[in-house]
């Protein structure tokens, strides 16, 4: 049964795509897909559209018409991927654009409503609640921020370079701490919490979800699909040196971030990326790798 419904399936998935055009009226664009508001705010259109196709806006504003297509199609069908032909004449410059954008908006607005509305909810709460909240929230809001900074410092500027790329694990952790913010509010607030505003907090929470599940879907298809291939050697870029001597002082994950600046979760990246050019798995067997290849002094680990 599965192989008579796939070329249905697919028949599905091309039509909803094809919906989308060039020559269509922006007007109608997003009066079909009003999920896409977003998309359109970041991009810098202005309304008015009138009677102005899609083309006629993208130009105007100096966007590639078919790259916001994709970003569009990427927003509003679940079950879209860019094609690796798509990404090849897709304007990467409008992409990493837009994905900046993003970034100003999730710290800019979204984080600061939803640090408004946790605000207003525990306000009731006792001085611990408030305290534990209010830390597992700004601790939070600091680790997006410095992945968003090593994005736009090492990514964005070397996108189709062998420069440090988006990976699943990068991302990992701004989806599980905003579910485990869910489910501490939808499970284990205290009563004494205003629930009105634990509702407009799960809302605010889930659109967000929605939002960066999305945004993270097109930074890793569309730039790790620009990347060139990797090179044949296992040379330690110099971020990935400057890990291992932190790991072989002995230092834990969030140290090593604290110390460069960078996301926990950049660190788990690059200690994988360590340990499969050098094929080695212990924090012992790195540090003698770091001492032979003075990467760093005896004294300093003895």
């Amino acid at each position: 049964m599965g192989i008579v419904f796939m070329p249905i399936i697919r028949y599905i998935c091309s039509a909803m795509t094809s919906e989308m055009s060039t020559s269509m009226k922006m007007a109608d664009l997003l009066e079909k897909n009003p999920s896409l508001l977003g998309v359109f705010t970041r991009m810098g259109f202005t309304f008015g559209y009138g009677d102005s196709t899609v083309a006629d806006v993208c130009n105007a504003a100096g966007t590639d018409p078919e790259t916001f297509l994709l970003i569009c199609r990427v927003y509003s069908q679940d079950s879209y991927r860019p094609s690796a032909e798509e990404l090849q004449t897709a304007d990467m410059s409008a992409i990493v654009k837009y994905l900046s954008l993003s970034h100003n908006h999730y710290m800019d607005v979204a984080m600061k409503d939803l640090a408004a509305s946790l605000g207003r909810m525990i306000v009731t709460c006792g001085d611990d609640t408030q305290r534990v909240i209010w830390k597992f929230f700004t601790d939070f809001k600091e680790e997006l921020r410095k992945h968003f900074d090593y994005e736009e410092e090492y990514v964005f500027p070397n996108v189709g370079s062998m420069a440090p790329g988006i990976s699943e694990e990068d991302h990992s952790g701004v989806e599980e701490t905003l579910e485990d913010l869910k489910n501490l509010v939808m499970n284990h607030l205290p009563s004494d919490a205003d629930q009105h505003e634990a509702y407009k907090v799960l809302s605010a929470i889930t659109s967000l979800q929605d939002d960066i599940r999305k945004h993270i879907l097109l930074e890793e298809t569309a730039l790790e699909g620009r990347r060139g291939d990797k090179p044949d050697d296992n040379t330690l870029t110099s971020r990935e040196k400057e890990i291992l001597v932190c790991v072989a002082k002995g230092m834990l994950n969030k140290e090593i971030a604290d110390e460069l600046n960078i996301s926990i979760h950049t660190v788990i990246t690059h200690r994988k990326n360590i340990t499969q050019k050098t094929g080695i798995k212990t924090v012992a067997g790195l540090t003698v790798y770091a001492l032979l290849n003075n990467l760093l002094e005896l004294k300093s680990v003895e």
